[in-house]
């Protein structure tokens, strides 16, 4: 930012050329808003004698003390920003500045009727509008000519560095949700969950798509989705605070996480591009001006943003190429009238999301049944520092609790427990959910079969168990090795049954046309019914002279 900055700087015009191509008309005009009589009988003449008066800091002074508190406030935010501004944003804040031919101008004088701080500041030639080359390419500033700026910026201290927004009231603040390392636990959720194909819906609202995003920019899968078994292996068991600072390292320095792209409830279309790691920087350049250890209201950091900032993620000014849509309503959003749902809807999730998942941030909220999603404060978290520092933050727990295995072939994993176990057992295991103190997981002979297609071997399995617990049921172990060795022994099947009164009505059942629907008898009174018949068997029945029903549960 610093050479861009100075390259601008080089190249922004003083205030001759500032008025260079302007008619004798106008240049009265100005000498005539600073209280000068311009009596040079053409331009050439004129120009370097208006130009030597306009540069006296007395005269300097004194026209700025008697501008209105709006044009001060226009130059004030100039000097902030080392005095030029993109024009689209200039006029967004300042208004426009009309059109006018020598004639026109001559008529209506707009310097005395100005429409605009904008307006008010052109005729004054405190302000100049040029085309210049950025690395963006060529853009369109509003700028103070470069002599008269160190003139205005003494009247002017630049904001650079002020806190943005307001601190948080007691009650916004009522209940925290401090930081946390969970999303080290998700990502091994989702990581498993992606080797056995399986759908998830546990993981906290907006998390899943992140996660996706993030893995896949720390190389733990591939640019087709694809597992890298050696960057997960090491991901899952480094230590929980490496872990964290590796993928806290990622997303800080990442080009191709694009956060935009995750906003909740936003969809990206079309092929234009934005600039994803320049805009987080900012965001948090914003952030670390904020208070140490202050808790700092959400909304109105976002409105200040929205003031002092407002094209942080789009450096032309540009809100009619980017195509989003909202998809509850279905509406594009173009225009800065959606800056809100834009930019705004962004700087939240920033916020909400990635820093507090992440374990910069800690939330808070006024109501204790609020998601994080809807927090409305906000704080730097003890191991913001550490993170931001690159170094590891301190106080994680060593995972090295036990796995219980239950005899009946229920597996309850830890929090604590490795995370490297947890993600080899849950590809052998059938998912039962979580607690918020273990995940829970069950052995089956369709979850067993899948991990042996996958080339997972239950002698392995064994052989964690065996490491990871404190004692494996013999029963677990036995049939853990039976199944190696013969597969499924044992198969439960669900069946419809058919009671009867008596013997009789069950051997003519068997003569008439109903038989091919009967499965086995059971007994002199039952028979199996086959699957998708039993209305038809007691159709059979009805037509015999015997009513009957299928029984419920109810």
């Amino acid at each position: 930012m610093a050479l861009y900055t100075h390259f601008l700087k080089t190249l922004m015009p003083d205030l001759e050329h500032s008025l260079q191509g302007h008619d004798l008309g106008h240049l009265r005009i100005v000498a005539e808003c600073w209280g000068l009589e311009l009596t040079a009988p053409d331009v050439q003449t004129a120009l370097p004698q208006l130009t030597q008066q306009l540069l006296d800091p007395a005269l300097v002074d004194e026209v700025l003390e008697s501008l209105s508190a709006e044009a001060r406030s226009a130059l004030e935010a100039l000097v902030s920003k080392d005095g030029r501004l993109s024009w689209v944003q200039f006029t967004r804040q300042c208004g426009e500045v009309r059109e006018m031919g020598p004639g026109r101008r001559d008529r209506q004088r707009p310097d005395q009727t100005p429409i605009s701080t904008a307006e008010m500041l052109w005729y004054r030639a405190l302000v100049g509008r040029a085309f210049f080359d950025t690395p963006r390419g060529s853009e369109e500033f509003a700028y103070i000519p470069d002599d008269l700026l160190p003139l205005i910026a003494q009247k002017f201290s630049p904001r650079e560095g002020t806190p943005l927004g307001r601190a948080a009231t007691i009650v916004e603040r009522a209940h925290p949700i401090p930081a946390d390392d969970r999303l080290l636990d998700h990502v091994c959720t989702l990581l498993a969950a992606l080797r056995i194909n399986r759908a998830l819906t546990s993981l906290p609202e907006n998390l899943e798509p992140f996660i996706l995003s993030l893995i896949t920019s720390a190389g733990l899968l591939g640019p087709a989705g694809q597992p890298e078994i050696d960057a997960i292996r090491a991901h899952l068991e480094a230590p929980r605070g490496d872990a964290l600072l590796q993928l806290a390292r990622v997303w800080l320095n990442s080009a191709a996480h694009n956060d935009l792209h995750l906003v909740p409830h936003r969809q990206v279309e079309g092929e234009w591009e934005n600039h994803p790691l320049a805009a987080r920087r900012f965001i948090i350049h914003l952030l670390n001006a904020l208070p140490d250890k202050t808790w700092w209201n959400l909304s109105a950091f976002i409105a200040d943003i929205r003031r002092a900032h407002p094209d942080f993620q789009r450096p032309a000014g540009d809100y009619d190429s980017w195509y989003i849509k909202d998809t509850q309503t279905g509406e594009f959003l173009r225009g800065f009238e959606h800056w809100d749902d834009i930019e705004g809807a962004l700087i939240r999730y920033l916020i909400t999301g990635p820093l507090h998942w992440l374990g910069f941030m800690d939330l808070a909220v006024p109501d204790e049944n609020r998601s994080p999603a809807q927090a409305t404060v906000f704080r730097y978290s003890g191991w913001a520092a550490a993170l931001f520092a690159d170094t590891v933050p301190e106080g994680r727990p060593a995972e090295t609790d036990p796995v219980h295995v239950r005899s009946d072939g229920r597996v309850g994993v830890p929090l604590t427990a490795p995370r490297s176990v947890r993600y080899q057992i849950a590809r052998f295991c059938r998912w039962e959910g979580d607690t918020p103190h273990e995940y829970r997981y069950i052995f089956t002979p369709a979850s067993l079969e899948r991990a042996r297609q996958q080339g997972l071997q239950i002698d392995h399995l064994l052989i964690i168990l065996q490491k990871y617990t404190e004692t494996v049921p013999p029963n677990i172990v036995k049939a853990l090795k039976q199944m190696e060795m013969r597969g499924t022994e044992v198969h439960i099947e669900q069946q419809a049954i058919l009671r009867l009164g008596s013997p009789k009505i069950l051997k003519t059942l068997q003569k008439s046309r109903a038989a091919r629907f009967l499965g086995d008898p059971l007994g002199p009174t039952t028979v199996i019914v086959k699957a998708g018949a039993e209305e038809k068997v007691l159709a059979a029945l009805l037509e015999m002279g015997f009513m009957g029903e299928i029984a419920t549960t109810e």
